[in-house]
């Protein structure tokens, strides 16, 4: 008897939970030594491949420029590998003899890594090397429109690490894609933790699974240009983020926020730099286009270029348009222009004053993206310090392009394709998630000092028992009087010390 596709698509999960559990015992008896050659035969192979699996990317999604994705595989992979291929991440990691404290690295057991289609490929390597450097096994969850790049990236990560002597399912991938298999994958009981990376939907879906889950919320950066700044170079920053692989990365920039005075200054620049500022009639016909009736983001301008979206909005632009940019005063879930928009469209907002354009950087983050990231173009360090201080983000980046300083390519931060976003964003952790991110730490700690050492320093008596207020307590059942004589003689002692 023929199962249907969802019961197909559930019995997979199992079974290949039931492999992934099983390579992971295997593995987890690898010595870092090991555990290293295999993440470096993982990244060669991806690295290798890094420019047709961009190709296949872009044919299949239709989203972004394949030379930028080459880049996003390289990040990935080689960048990613040379960030971590040092980290102590089995076994003894940490050992203070002072403190009398060893600390020591325990797998959570098998990832569960939902895969997003905008960055597919690259993802998929990212989340395989920094699972597999701290002992883990992953199966993958590929999003449907990026399938079949998806499974092509995992295959040719698979061959690499049977080489190098992996246990047989610790990397694998579901091939029948439905939501019922990877609902399944998320709430399985042998998933050690979720690598959620997608929509705010899949997200929360991810953290109601009862397993523990690191989560991304969306962006919704906005890039403020102090007065003090290098405007060309702010806006090459700006410009160069929102064009790369037309827009996909979630830390791209989403709206300018500058200071009156500058205001000509950086409107002329942004010009001159391919930007197109919308008149009245062009950005409401445009502001059509960003939101679907559900008040979501139009999953068809996503990685479209200008050129894509001017004609989908039924506006011309000149030629050269880079990006298109809609001066605006309001901020709200209704106002389009200040929500995230995966591809190269800009809000334009204009304050008196820097203190006002950090209130609007923050009702913009408030809005949507709260605790994910933010740039800053200035060269007045105070000012930089007090944004800092105050944005409900956990990356504030300075003089960078966000899309590409938020996954670490032009900043010291974790390269990742995972960024946290704290508290504030709905999130478990505000890192840049690595392989610190996905293993526990088991702490032995040896005694330091005695029970009497710590009786003292207390201002209290001992209990009965243990010194001389024992000597002073009847036997036998307290009465009220009792009660009142010991309670009296505590706070005496307690008095006297001070």
């Amino acid at each position: 008897m023929a199962l249907d596709r969802d019961l197909q698509s559930i019995q997979e999960v199992r079974d290949l939970m039931k492999k992934a559990v099983a390579a992971q015992k295997e593995f987890q008896s690898w010595d870092q030594g090991r555990v290293n050659a295999l993440v470096k035969a993982i990244a060669d192979a991806c690295i290798a491949k890094a420019e047709p699996l961009a190709k296949m990317a872009h044919e299949e999604t239709g989203f972004g420029i394949w030379q930028d994705k080459v880049i996003k595989n390289l990040l990935g992979s080689k960048i990613t590998y040379e960030y971590i291929k040092d980290m102590k991440t089995v076994g003894v990691i940490r050992e203070d003899r002072e403190k009398k404290l060893l600390e020591i690295a325990v797998p959570v057991g098998v990832v569960a890594a939902l895969i997003p289609s905008t960055n597919p490929t690259s993802t998929t390597m990212y989340k395989t090397l920094i699972s597999v450097k701290a002992g883990n096994a992953i199966v993958v969850s590929p999003h449907p429109n990026a399938k079949k790049c998806i499974l092509e990236t995992v295959r040719i990560i698979q061959e690499a690490a049977k080489a190098a002597g992996a246990p047989d399912g610790l990397i694998q991938c579901i091939e029948t894609t439905t939501m019922q298999a990877t609902d399944t994958l998320m709430k399985h009981p042998d998933t050690g933790i979720i690598l959620a990376t997608g929509g705010s939907a899949m997200v929360k879906a991810a953290y109601s699974s009862g397993n523990p889950a690191l989560g991304v919320g969306p962006g919704n950066g906005p890039s403020f240009i102090e007065r003090s700044a290098d405007i060309p170079m702010a806006v090459k920053h700006i410009m160069d983020s929102k064009t790369f692989d037309n827009g996909t990365i979630c830390a791209s920039e989403q709206s300018i926020v500058t200071e009156r005075c500058i205001k000509d200054q950086v409107m002329a620049e942004v010009k001159k730099q391919g930007g197109y500022f919308l008149d009245e009639e062009q950005s409401k016909k445009l502001e059509k286009m960003i939101m679907r009736a559900n008040n979501t983001m139009n999953p068809a301008i996503v990685g479209k270029s200008v050129q894509v979206i001017a004609k989908m909005a039924g506006i011309t632009v000149p030629e050269g348009t880079r990006v298109l940019v809609s001066e605006q005063t309001e901020v709200g879930p209704n106002h389009p222009y200040s929500r995230e928009k995966l591809c190269p469209i800009l809000a334009f907002f204009v304050e008196d004053t820097w203190e006002k354009c950090c209130e609007k950087s923050i009702a913009i983050l408030q809005n949507e993206g709260a605790g994910h990231t933010m740039t800053i173009h200035s060269n007045n360090d105070d000012i930089v310090r007090e944004f800092a201080l105050k944005k409900p983000v956990s990356r504030l980046l300075v003089n960078t392009p966000g899309a590409l300083g938020g996954v670490g390519a032009t900043t010291n931060l974790a390269p990742a394709l995972t960024l946290g976003c704290g508290a504030v964003g709905g999130s478990a952790t505000s890192d840049n998630v690595s392989p610190l991110n996905l293993i526990n730490i088991r702490r032995v700690a040896w005694g330091a000092c005695e029970l009497e050492d710590l009786r003292k320093d207390s201002p209290v008596p001992a209990a009965a028992g243990c010194c001389s207020t024992a000597a002073s307590a009847p036997s036998g059942n307290l009465n009220s009087t009792d009660v009142e004589r010991i309670t009296r003689e505590i706070l005496a002692a307690v008095l006297a010390k001070k």
